[in-house]
């Protein structure tokens, strides 16, 4: 079946945020007197929502749920302080926003950043595209893998499910696709490997943007 709209992951994918990320999280760390992390780890703590992140970084710190949640809301209160301050688009990805609108191919945002984040970071650096939605994580909505988020996005795209691409750079992204009958496809520009990206399911890996059209046709 021809694929008729993009349904996009956000940090990893359309945005580079990964050091605004582990800078919010390193602070929160810090004030506790914890130990902090390198850059290059929070390539696996990222991708599941603030929760797994939290828990990733306090793995070793054999953590209380009250101190999950607390770290939780102190990161969410950081990353106030740092979401913008080195996040951009990716290479490429301006232009593949561009040929899509010139097409009239519609697009969504799916994301497990919280919600409030999510919707900053689309009207805050890509402003000049329209996107049928922006969804991140919320109360009541099911984090990725649960198909839930991506199944209300093909709604809200109009759009079949099985005419939808998902374009991601984790596992996490690539299950969601499946689970919501969408067709895969892992980035290579993000934050984990084509080794994980094919072990979940990717049906396509890409390069750079601009390789998504050859698969919209």
């Amino acid at each position: 079946m021809a694929l008729r709209a993009v349904l996009f992951d956000l940090d990893g994918t359309l945005l580079d945020t990964l050091n605004d990320i582990a800078g919010a999280m390193n602070l929160v760390l810090a004030r506790r007197g914890l130990k902090q992390h390198p850059l290059p780890a929070y390539r696996n703590f990222v991708g599941d929502g603030a929760e797994m992140l939290v828990r990733r970084t306090l793995q070793h710190e054999n953590p209380s749920d009250a101190m999950v949640r607390q770290c939780i809301a102190d990161f969410k209160a950081a990353y106030t302080e740092t979401w913008n301050i080195c996040t951009k688009p990716y290479p490429g990805i301006t232009g593949l926003l561009d040929l899509l609108a010139e097409k009239e191919i519609p697009a969504a945002v799916l994301s497990n950043k919280p919600h409030e984040f999510t919707v900053r970071c689309v009207e805050t650096f890509l402003p000049r595209w329209h996107f049928c939605a922006v969804l991140g994580e919320h109360p009541g909505r099911p984090c990725k893998p649960d198909p839930a988020g991506a199944l209300e996005a093909a709604r809200l795209l109009h759009t079949a499910p099985q005419e939808i691409c998902y374009l991601g750079d984790t596992n996490t992204d690539m299950q969601t696709a499946i689970s919501a009958g969408m067709l895969p496809v892992g980035v290579r520009w993000g934050f984990r490997p084509a080794s994980e990206l094919l072990a979940a399911g990717a049906r396509h890996l890409i390069e750079a943007p601009a390789e998504l059209l050859a698969l919209l046709g």
